[in-house]
């Protein structure tokens, strides 16, 4: 139990680890445990969205997509230029011991590879989580996100990610709230 409450406050760094990228865009700040979230939430959506998937995959798939970070730190895409993660060690290190360690490595591996509609999906998810924050700040008045969401939303994989994020970039980030709004 030890080595299982060794990894789960290891995990747990990821709260106070802060995305790289958000001061080259001048606004905006998140963790890596509140962006792994929201890529796990909108992961489960696009699994209950898609058919012949299987969405318990893509959940944890999505949970565990950043936990390397806890040791790596995120890189934003200028250091990926002259620093390379070792997540395939990071997330052996971390699991080594556990039960699941060689399904959190298959999990890492999947997602990295970009092979399966579950990977694709859950990149898109990653993907989405970003042009989500984006909108939120553009929403609320920061200029950046201008130049930054056609980049994100390029990389998107699927007709169905695209589809979502259209969606997502064509209403306001508080219309739900607004919506429902009443004295």
């Amino acid at each position: 139990m030890d080595r299982i409450a060794d990894f789960l406050f290891e995990a747990k760094t990821l709260k106070e680890l802060p995305r790289a990228g958000y001061p080259f865009l001048g606004a905006g700040r998140e963790s890596i445990a509140e962006h792994s979230f929201m890529t796990a939430f909108i992961a489960f959506t696009l699994s209950r969205m898609a058919s012949d998937v299987d969405g318990a995959k893509m959940v944890a798939m999505a949970l565990i997509h950043d936990l390397p970070e806890a040791r790596t730190g995120d890189l934003n895409y200028v250091q990926k230029k002259y620093v390379k993660a070792l997540e395939k060690n990071a997330i052996y290190d971390m699991s080594r011991g556990l039960s699941f360690c060689d399904e959190l490595s298959l999990l890492m591996e999947e997602f990295n590879m970009g092979e399966t509609l579950e990977s694709k999906l859950v990149n898109d998810a990653d993907q989405i989580s970003f042009i989500m924050e984006l909108k939120k700040l553009q929403d609320t008045g920061s200029k950046t996100p201008e130049k930054w969401l056609p980049f994100v939303m390029g990389r998107l994989k699927t007709d169905m990610g695209q589809k979502l994020a259209k969606s997502i970039v064509s209403t306001t980030w508080d219309h739900w709230w607004m919506d429902n709004y009443s004295e």
